[in-house]
Order: C-alpha cells, then structure tokens, then sequence
C-alpha cells in the first residue's frame, strides 16, 4: 500500500456516495507498500453493516483488465469461508469505478493486526490458512498467468542493469546472473490452484495466533501451490533485513500447511528451488522500485538487499532450510 495520489476531502466524499455505506466521516492514507494509492476510510453506516473501509487505486504494476479476477477472487474466497474481504459493490453494482482516468475500488475492512515477528504458532496458523486458501480456490473459474515469475525476475533484473543496480549495493549485480540460472532450472508440473503469491506479514491480520483476514491479493495468480508456500516461507522465516533465518517458524509454517494439504515428494523437492526464485522475485521488484519510485510519491521504499540475504542462505542450505 502507499499514496501515489492525493485526493480531496471533496472528491473522496462524492466517491463514497456512490456506495450504499453512509456519508464520508474520515479519510487517512496509508504509506506502507509500493503499487497502489490506499486510504482507511471511515463512514456513518452501521457498525452491523460496516462502516470502515479500505479505498485502493490502481497505480503501478497492476493491468486493469485484471481487476475482475481480482475482485472477484475476493468475494468467492469469502464467500467460501477463507478470511478475505469482500470487494463493496457500488449502487450500480460494479465492483470498481473510474476516478481521473484510474480505477479505484472499495474493500471491506476487516480487523486485525500484522504482526512484526511472528511466533511459531502463528506461523503454524498462517500456514494452514494459506492451504485452505488453496484448496479453496480450486473452484474459482478465472485463471491469470504469473507475470512475476522467474524469467520476469531475470528480465527486470537485466533492464535494471548493473550501474543501477551497483549504486543500491555492489552485491546487487550478481543477482542478474543467478535469476537466469534460477529460470533455467525452473520446475514444471507441479499442482496448481490460485495463490496469493505475496504473503508477508504485513498481507495477514492477527487476532492472537488466529489469522483474521488474508489481504492485498493484487499479485495472485494460478501456478505452482508449493511455489506460493516458498514465497511465505521467504517472507515469514527470517528477521526482516534477513540476516536471521527463524527455522522454528519456517518449520511451523510448513507444518501447518501440510495439516490441511500435504507436499508430493516433487514439490518437497522443488522447495530449495522455489524458494530462491521466491527471493529473486523481491529482489528484481523492489530494486526496480527503488529506482523508478518517484521523489515525492508518499512511499516508503524497501531494501533488495534483505531478499539478496534470503537468496544466499537458500542457496547455502537447500533443502536443510526446509527441514522438519
């Protein structure tokens, strides 16, 4: 989440009133994140019905084609059980409209909050909720190609260059040879659903060791299920510059997913592997945002060299990294 756009108190109202959800009382903007402007909205409509609200426009990254399986994917996940906010339907009943040429669509909120370092139990708890997730979405009919996958990291990686790429960290570089060795030797045929694919921390709320609502689903797409659980073990298990790897709850994770659906040997495997395209991925966004984020933007950018830090202890360890 960040704020790219500013919009006037007068301009949000006139939005909100197209929704059936009562009058504007507040509007804040959120810095955290790097694609979209975001704000905690507030309205007089009944605390029953839902009265806050999370405002996104679409600004960076996103295709706005994709909206419909986005949103989408949001009300079928709540509506089969798994912790997801609904997309708000306008008076109309769109699930997004148009705002000085952006879309811009409202969210249910739902409470909760990210936890920081997270705790083996719920770590645990993440983990089971991220399988359900995955069983649940095998009933969704939309479908969406990973546009972030291995050859996308060693394309950005390359575009970014390495005198770019030098001025954020001199170990930068290197990692444009290792994400196209990384897609070379990508597996195949591994079981698929619909994944999240960007699961950290601060993309779950907690309510004690209980997951209250998996959010911010604007990277999902189909492809690998073990794959999607790499990208959380990367995101979960270490400290967040990624200098300590917390196996008590990268194990814990891995443990509460295969309460509900349990790895073939492939995709045990495949994990080491995974895993270090999971980091690539992180590393090729956010150097790319850390080069192409403009000056005033209301963003709070991110270090590459944390995922770099992850890249090196999955390729040091391999599968130890996974073990139980």
């Amino acid at each position: 989440m960040a704020v790219y756009t500013q919009l006037s108190a007068e301009v949000l109202a006139d939005l909100v009133a197209q929704y059936d959800v009562g009058e504007l009382v507040s509007a804040k903007g959120i810095a955290e994140g790097v694609s979209n402007s975001n704000w905690l909205i507030e309205t007089t409509g009944s605390e029953a019905n839902g009265n806050r609200f999370i405002l996104t426009m679409y600004e960076r990254r996103i295709d706005i084609a994709d909206l419909p399986f986005f949103l989408g994917l949001l009300d079928y996940l709540a509506a089969h059980g798994c912790p997801v906010p609904r997309t708000i339907h306008d008076r109309s009943g769109a699930s997004s409209r148009e705002l000085d040429g952006k879309a811009v669509a409202l969210i249910e909120f739902l409470p909760g909050v990210s936890v920081d370092r997270p705790t083996p139990s719920q770590a645990w708890n993440v983990g089971k909720v991220l399988a359900e997730m995955h069983e649940a979405a095998h009933g969704f009919r939309r479908s969406r190609a990973n546009d972030l996958g291995p050859e996308a990291s060693a394309r950005v990686l390359a575009e970014c260059g390495e005198r770019a790429l030098a001025a954020i960290h001199p170990d930068l570089p290197a990692t444009i040879g290792v994400s196209r060795e990384v897609a070379e030797q990508w597996p195949q045929g591994l079981p698929t659903s619909i994944i999240h694919s960007d699961l950290f921390p601060d993309n779950v709320l907690m309510r004690g060791d209980r997951v209250s609502a998996l959010i911010d689903f604007y990277f999902a797409c189909s492809d690998a299920m073990a794959y999607d659980l790499a990208v959380t073990h990367a995101a979960w298990s270490f400290s967040g510059d990624g200098r300590q790897f917390r196996a008590d709850v990268g194990r814990a994770l891995v443990a509460g997913y295969e309460s509900v659906r349990k790895l073939n040997d492939e995709e045990r495997e495949a994990l080491p592997l995974l895993a270090e395209g999971a980091a690539l991925r992180f590393v090729s966004s956010r150097a790319f945002d850390w080069i192409d984020t403009p000056a005033d933007a209301l963003v709070t950018r991110k270090d590459p060299m944390d995922f770099v830090r992850r890249l090196e202890y999955y390729q040091r360890e391999g599968k130890d990294a996974f073990a139980s």
